[in-house]
């Protein structure tokens, strides 16, 4: 079957990364207050894991290309005005689909009386990975697996340290009850889960089901269809 087969760096380093950013947020969370310190923490966490990733980008950038005798050295392309504008556009537009999507789907979620905490772990957080979604599926029939999984792992790896330290900075979270009893055991489950399925450097098409399947199981459990 198709498998998407991945790179040293995504396995040996962003993966494990990706699984203590989850267990650190866990920890900071599990008593119901995520604080000011804590906040500060989780946003040490994801500055060097920036420093890391740009260090990592110059390293490559370093690499010299050996070439053949017939071969030619692809030189290349420079950021031009075009790219920027075609960048800024797609940003645009990506921010007003996530934007809509929310607003549509908290107003059909208010209409059915569904509490805000299960509004934001599925409509939100639907409506708010849509665009890596797009990406993803774009880098993964190009070919290019390292940047779809690079996309999946560095957006939940911010999402853990970043989306949640950021706000504590201006005022303590406090974490309701069902995201405790449930988002969370869910979150690290999914974690773990993923860890499995893309330690041995591949995902395969089946494995990609079993993800879908426990969303869906997910989903279900959440509004208790099931």
């Amino acid at each position: 079957g198709r498998r998407m087969k991945l790179t040293y760096e995504l396995i040996h380093v962003d993966l494990p990364l990706l699984i203590g950013s989850a267990f650190l947020l866990a920890v900071t969370i599990w008593d119901g207050i995520f604080s000011f310190p804590e906040a500060l923490l989780c946003l040490a966490g994801i500055i060097l894991y920036l420093l890391y990733t740009i260090n990592t980008r110059k390293k490559y950038e370093n690499i010299e290309i050996k070439k053949g005798p017939n071969e030619e050295v692809k030189q290349g392309r420079k950021l031009d005005w075009k790219t920027l504008v075609i960048l800024a556009v797609s940003a645009f537009f990506i921010y007003l689909g996530a934007k809509y999507t929310v607003e549509s789907v908290i107003k059909l979620s208010e209409i059915f009386n569904i509490g805000k905490e299960i509004i934001a772990i599925s409509a939100v957080a639907l409506g708010t990975s849509l665009p890596e979604l797009m990406v993803t599926i774009a880098a993964a029939k190009k070919g290019k697996p390292e940047m779809a999984v690079g996309n999946i792992l560095g957006s939940n790896i911010f999402n853990a340290l970043a989306v949640m330290g950021i706000p504590a900075l201006i005022g303590t979270l406090i974490i309701p009850h069902s995201i405790l009893t449930f988002g969370l055991p869910m979150m690290l489950i999914a974690t773990l889960l993923y860890f499995f399925i893309t330690h041995d450097k591949e995902v395969t098409k089946w494995e990609g089901w079993l993800l879908v399947i426990f969303y869906v199981f997910f989903i279900g459990k959440l509004f208790s269809l099931f």
